[in-house]
């Protein structure tokens, strides 16, 4: 889940703040109330319910500024962009990395951590990548992993489990009807689906995402993409995007997520994301949907389609393994003049016993001593599949012209896919020669 920000000129990063002391008195914590900012979903109301342990331990009084998911970013990237002092913790979108720290909107951590003996080999090396680094793959770090999450699948496990339907299935493709491991499976089941009657409706194979204005239908087609081999750019070269964006796999995962929009879905579903998904498969339109993690707690008490009725698996995959990873991580903002209680919050949030307890209420902890912990991977139904799913992340150019890069993906593959424009090749052909002008008005290209 990620939107747009726009480039500002690089301002000097603010690293005095981590120096602050961290010790403040108990009279003058009183007094201190910090704003963290998030956007509004379940998570953030699990978040306040955890954050009045750090209020009992510091003193320090929590706000909290929360946005609907559709103008979250609008909001709180204007903010950013401002200078503004609302916001002294920000649980912002792995995108925004680049171009915060560059921009200077967010104090690097690097010294704080240090000092507080904070570690990020402590946390799953996908989030700590893609949550906090900038530049990527190295030790500069402008945020601690806050919301692991990731693209997976639910499924109507009651349907799956119907005789005549698994009978059927079985006698048509030659094997039981289960979660899909591949994309060749998994259209064998969506088309297995699509128009069926079950218990005396219309329902549809799938649901993936469509949407085009904001991230929706690149956050989709990735999921393809990446396990049939698609590439950003050559391993060995920073942005030679030539025969990797384009290439041959590529060309035939675009297809391959057309055939299943054209195959495999709802009618109507031109322009669906998160929400969308969440209505089809609770409104029992379709035996499975795209979505992110982070929303499978809810659905897995959904008294319609929950508990028995729901099954959940991590992203098929074909001829290498990968998922389009979400999350954020959440950083302290350098035009806060609360600095120094926002650093106590993150010290707080960053202790292993505090992230068992988010996790316990509802988040999605990054921290090791959850995640390998014997017993998670039986804590949830879709815990497992998360466990899988994180260890094959990639994500989206977190470049601080990653606005650009975003909308014209946007553009290229939403005009295939959905408006029927042209090739698929035709399509990443042009998404190369769109990124390409990108990078060199960015001057990361001659």
């Amino acid at each position: 889940m990620r939107k747009m920000l726009k480039k500002l000129p690089t301002l000097a990063s603010v690293t005095a703040a981590a120096a602050l002391v961290m010790g403040a008195t108990a009279a003058h914590a009183q007094d201190k109330t910090i704003t963290l900012c998030w956007a509004a979903w379940d998570p953030a109301n699990a978040l306040v319910e955890l954050s009045k342990d750090f209020t009992a331990k510091s003193g320090v009084k929590m706000k909290f500024e929360f946005v609907p998911w559709p103008n979250f970013a609008d909001r709180m990237l204007n903010e950013l962009n401002s200078k503004g002092k609302l916001c002294d913790l920000m649980i912002g979108d792995s995108q925004w990395i680049g171009g915060a720290a560059e921009s200077g909107h967010y104090v690097k951590l690097n010294d704080f951590f240090a000092k507080e003996g904070i570690k990020m080999t402590d946390f799953a090396p996908a989030t700590v990548t893609g949550y906090a680094e900038w530049p990527k793959n190295t030790p500069n770090y402008w945020a601690l992993p806050a919301m692991a999450d990731a693209v997976g699948w639910t499924y109507r496990k009651d349907w799956f489990a119907k005789p005549e339907l698994r009978a059927e299935f079985k006698k048509k493709h030659n094997r039981e009807l289960a979660a899909p491991k591949t994309w060749t499976e998994f259209k064998q089941v969506s088309e297995f689906f699509q128009g069926r009657m079950v218990d005396g409706k219309k329902v549809y194979g799938a649901y993936i995402f469509t949407e085009r204005g904001s991230e929706g239908i690149t956050m989709g087609v990735t999921n393809v993409l990446y396990p049939m081999g698609f590439k950003y750019q050559d391993p060995k070269k920073p942005y030679a995007m030539d025969g990797f964006v384009n290439s041959a796999d590529s060309v035939k995962a675009l297809e391959f997520y057309k055939s299943l929009y054209k195959g495999s879905t709802a009618p109507g579903m031109t322009n669906a994301y998160m929400g969308e998904g969440l209505d089809a498969f609770k409104s029992g339109q379709v035996a499975m949907q795209m979505n992110w993690f982070a929303f499978f707690p809810g659905l897995n008490k959904d008294p319609n389609v929950g508990g028995d009725k729901i099954g959940f698996f991590a992203n098929p995959s074909d001829k290498g393994k990968g998922v389009q990873l979400g999350g954020q991580g959440i950083s302290v903002v350098s035009y806060s003049p609360n600095k120094n209680e926002a650093l106590q919050y993150i010290k707080w949030f960053a202790s292993p016993d505090v992230q068992k307890k988010w996790q316990a209420v509802g988040g999605s902890s990054a921290h090791k001593a959850v995640l390998n912990d014997p017993g998670y991977a039986k804590s949830a139904p879709y815990a497992q599949a998360f466990l899988d799913s994180m260890g094959m992340v990639v994500d989206f150019w977190a470049e601080p012209t990653y606005a650009q890069l975003m909308l014209a993906m946007q553009k290229r593959v939403h005009d295939y896919v959905v408006a029927d424009k042209g090739s698929a090749k035709e399509a990443l052909d042009t998404l190369v020669v769109d990124w390409k002008k990108v990078f060199k008005d960015d001057g990361k290209l001659k």
